[in-house]
């Protein structure tokens, strides 16, 4: 592969940011759910390429069908690749990144079945080499400009991001887009070039509280302190769900959980995890991942007496998206007040139509010309 700029390459990253920036000359795009690649091409050589540098050709055969099919002979474009799942609750289309997690998977056989049955598209935003120009020098309004012209006749699966520089567009997208499975909105400053590695862009992403009961706990992998808290939710039935856990503490405070935890480690017979109610689907922790490489899933039962408020930012279905930051003990809360009522529920939203894009958010809204 001799393109002017070649794999590996680490993508521009964004920084969090807790509100919208509204200076001038900002553009607005979604923000995907999904794995970060970068797609190489120079010929029939194509490389799809991770956000650590990996590679990821081998697991999505079909998106390198489709970037010889559909991308610029020569070319280096940086995306985002998704999973849409169209059997989900409510019928609508949106993004599922659990499906496309499974993606990565050792057995040829596995992959190719999974190309077939759950294929992903790709989702082009920024351009930084277009036959023999490097093109990452040059502002971003200037890249997004040629992204547009050399990706003027894709067709789906192969799609090419919206953007807006309306700060009123923008705020409308993340609280609507949230529905179809999106992240949030990356927000880029004008004259942006683009430079591998650094956080020159901004995220804005959501974010909630809940208040979860802590009904177990993880061992850390250093020794004995804890790793995580495994959080859990009532159903309307009151049976409690595992949902997924807090994990991000410093050494200091692993050890201080242990110490806060050991009144509630004499759990005796009656833990509601511990065999779990099968015939009405809850769901609880325990066992090995098989995302993780064999990681060891056992857990530490505890009663279920504990509530914790903890900071999120999604939920997939029934349970989180990413793990939970954990905040304070609540004390005053009873657990069984612990449900699935308390979360605030995004509007569902067709992902196709943000892949079409949104009537409101036109080329001449974003670059000044029809």
């Amino acid at each position: 592969m001799d393109l002017p700029i070649n794999p590996p390459v680490e993508p521009m990253l964004a920084k969090s940011v807790a509100e919208l920036p509204t200076d001038p000359g900002l553009t607005y795009e979604p923000k995907w759910d999904g794995f970060r690649c970068i797609i190489f091409r120079d010929g029939d050589e194509v490389e799809l390429a991770s956000r650590g540098g990996k590679s990821m050709t081998r697991y999505f055969p079909e998106v390198v069908e489709q970037a010889l099919r559909q991308l610029p002979p020569r070319c280096a474009v940086d995306g985002e690749l998704i999973v849409i799942r169209r059997d989900g609750p409510g019928g609508q289309p949106r993004l599922d990144f659990e499906l496309l997690a499974q993606r990565i998977h050792p057995a040829a056989s596995r992959v190719k079945l999974l190309a077939e049955t759950t294929p992903a598209d790709f989702v082009a935003f920024d351009l930084l080499a277009l036959d023999d120009e490097l093109l990452t020098d040059r502002p971003y309004p200037r890249r997004r400009e040629r992204l547009e012209r050399a990706l003027a006749g894709v067709r789906p699966p192969v799609h090419v991001t919206q953007v807006t520089t309306d700060p009123e567009t923008a705020r409308r997208w993340f609280e609507v887009f949230e529905g179809a499975g999106l992240d949030g909105l990356i927000v880029k400053p004008a004259d942006l070039p683009y430079e591998p590695g650094k956080r020159l862009m901004a995220k804005v992403k959501h974010a909630r509280t809940m208040d979860a009961v802590v009904a177990g706990f993880r061992w850390h992998k250093s020794g004995p302190v804890v790793g995580s808290l495994l959080l859990g939710l009532h159903d309307d039935d009151g049976v409690l769900h595992h949902i997924g856990v807090s994990s991000s503490f410093t050494m200091a405070r692993r050890q201080e959980l242990l110490d806060e935890l050991e009144p509630y480690r004499e759990v005796g017979g009656g833990h509601p995890w511990v065999h779990g109610d099968h015939e009405r689907g809850q769901r609880i922790p325990g066992g090995v991942s098989r995302w993780t490489g064999g990681k060891n899933l056992e857990w530490e039962p505890l009663r279920p007496e504990l509530v914790v408020e903890v900071a999120y930012d999604a939920m997939e279905g029934d349970r989180l998206r990413h793990t939970a930051r954990f905040l304070r003990w609540r004390p005053d809360r009873d657990p069984r007040s612990c449900d699935y009522g308390q979360l605030d529920r995004p509007i569902r939203y067709d992902v196709d139509e943000v892949l079409r894009g949104d009537p409101a958010a036109t080329v001449s809204d974003a670059h000044g010309r029809a």
